[in-house]
């Protein structure tokens, strides 16, 4: 068998690096790596250096790669006013895609990374579960815009196309403080310095409805398979972890896992309570020695707003993905719990 060579567009990300991670430790893959920075964790992939808002970037640093076969888009640029993430993100696909496809002459196939927005989770109720094939909602969005590309750009080529849609991809990303599990770690320590019990700063609704979760490295996996399975071209996939839970019953597993009382719903502006706290953190890694990461490399308290607001049912069918052959789960409560201690041994929460 050739070997095959994947390109991870958004390698520093939390979903790009548990792709590196994953196909680095199979002999039958070399890896490329694409971010604007280096790498802040141990690998063996190269790793080119790309701005994907500058289209010239894209032709210097992805044209000449002729023998990538597989290409995993990860990338995400993100802005508080979600409106306003659509044109930056459809442009940086645009940007970057014809050009690798044009330059890898074995290319097979071309992953997005995509999610439950597709199905409009983030403006409101609605239907559940989600099915791969629920029509798009009238709400312009770059997904929308990232496959229509893709589609037009596969026109008369030998290659095909996939779509991971998870949801809130729980892993470890340095750097990239849109992660729940770096999030909770930091707000239960601070929380915790404060002698506060760990309340949930989201809706009274967001605390009881129901909800899902996707591991990185389970994700990792899923993106592969999709790309190398032939029955898989040309097709999405809801990938979770197979799943769901209420905050109300995990809250209490949280609370006991880093030593606290346990609280219930205090609606909170995590902004603003947040606001004067760095100071806070920067005490807690001194005085547990932990490796110096500013709040702002590990929690983005407007996210937190966001993962904590969403009132109403999100649930996905994964029916799809097992029909095709992809049967891998895992227990969401363990996930968090193995998340957590992750970064403790890495010394980067208390």
């Amino acid at each position: 068998m050739s070997k095959k060579t994947a390109l991870v567009i958004g390698g520093t990300g939390v979903s790009g690096r548990a792709l590196i991670s994953h196909l680095e430790k199979d002999p039958e893959w070399d890896v490329i790596g694409v971010s604007r920075n280096a790498p802040y964790f141990d690998t063996d992939a190269r790793f080119v250096s790309v701005d994907l808002m500058d289209p010239q970037s894209c032709k210097e640093g992805l044209g000449n790669l002729s023998e990538v076969t597989h290409v995993f888009y990860t990338a995400y640029w993100d802005n508080p006013d979600f409106a306003k993430t659509r044109e930056p993100n459809a442009k940086m696909a645009r940007n970057a895609l014809p050009v690798i496809a044009n330059a890898a002459k074995n290319l097979e196939h071309i992953c997005l990374l995509q999610g439950t927005k597709y199905y409009g989770q983030y403006l409101g109720p609605f239907k559940t579960p989600a099915k791969e094939s629920d029509p798009r909602i009238e709400v312009p969005h770059f997904y929308y815009d990232q496959q229509d590309d893709l589609t037009a750009l596969q026109e008369g080529q030998d290659w095909s196309w996939s779509a991971a849609r998870p949801h809130v991809i729980c892993g470890y990303a340095l750097g990239n403080p849109l992660n729940l599990i770096s999030m909770l770690c930091v707000y239960a320590a601070i929380l915790k310095r404060h002698d506060m019990p760990l309340f949930y700063p989201g809706k009274p609704g967001a605390f009881t409805s129901i909800y899902q979760a996707t591991d990185s490295d389970l994700l990792a996996r899923a993106m592969v398979w999709m790309s190398t399975t032939p029955a898989c071209a040309n097709e999405a996939f809801n990938i979770t972890n197979g799943d769901f839970f209420r905050y109300e019953n995990l809250w209490p597993v949280f609370a006991d896992y880093f030593g606290m009382e346990a609280a219930g719903v205090e609606t909170t502006d995590m902004v603003e309570f947040m606001k004067d706290k760095d100071h806070v953190w920067d005490d807690i890694v001194r005085e547990n020695g932990l490796k110096p990461n500013p709040v702002e490399r590990l929690a983005n308290w407007n996210f937190t707003n966001y993962a904590f607001s969403n009132d109403w049912d999100v649930m996905s069918d994964t029916t799809k993905c097992r029909k095709y052959g992809f049967m891998e789960f895992i227990d969401s409560e363990e996930m968090f719990l193995g998340h957590f201690e992750a970064l403790r041994q890495m010394k980067i929460v208390p």
